[in-house]
């Protein structure tokens, strides 16, 4: 049985879009689908005019690291890279200039207040330091945050929607998440909803 059926997604540039829905309604299996980390059995992803899902797994990579930016909710930060290391990792694959990228990571890890922690490594890091560095390297998941890192968190995504023309999608159950965005849809049933579904009597 599919995951999903019949999803038809399109996100403008500068465009904010939460996705809610509850467990095993395809939120993940959506985010793997349009972030390349899955092929789709049917269907196609594209980015900013191209077809991106039936590109070679290499070529797949390569507009990963340069145009998408994930954050997963368990952060999956490297254990032997100090904060500011996990941020400039990326900068690596898409070879960036090295101290241009090392600039923008220390002003985006000081918006996010954890710039006094840069040279610690994730161990050393409270839930919250994680969440802000795992953010910062992907230039949502907000549910292991308190409300004020949430919040912080929120902001910059929108700032980046808005300043970079970046297309932002949210996956959250948060209310204040959802309120904050430009459209919200809902999953259920493995399809996209532009309101929310009808409970079941």
């Amino acid at each position: 049985m599919p995951v999903l059926a019949g999803v038809d997604l399109e996100i403008a540039s500068g465009e904010f879009v939460a996705v809610a829905g509850p467990s095993g309604s395809g939120k993940s299996t959506l985010l793997n689908l349009l972030g390349l980390l899955e092929p789709p059995d049917g269907g196609e992803v594209w980015l900013g005019g191209e077809r991106v899902s039936h590109l070679g797994r290499r070529r797949q990579a390569r507009v990963r690291g340069a145009s998408i930016g994930y954050v997963f909710q368990s952060f999956l930060l490297l254990s032997g890279l100090t904060a500011l290391d996990n941020v400039l990792l990326a900068a690596r694959y898409v070879r960036r200039d090295r101290a241009e990228a090392r600039g923008e990571a220390l002003a985006l890890l000081e918006r996010m207040a954890v710039a006094h922690r840069k040279d610690h490594y994730p161990t050393q890091l409270s839930g919250g330091e994680q969440q802000r560095v795992a953010y910062c390297r992907a230039d949502e998941p907000t549910g292991n945050l308190d409300d004020h890192h949430a919040r912080t968190i929120l902001d910059e995504l929108r700032r980046l929607a808005a300043e970079r023309r970046a297309a932002v999608l949210l996956v959250t159950h948060r209310a204040e998440a959802q309120a904050g965005a430009d459209r919200v849809l809902y999953l259920s049933g493995g399809r996209l909803l532009s309101q929310p579904p009808a409970p079941v009597a």
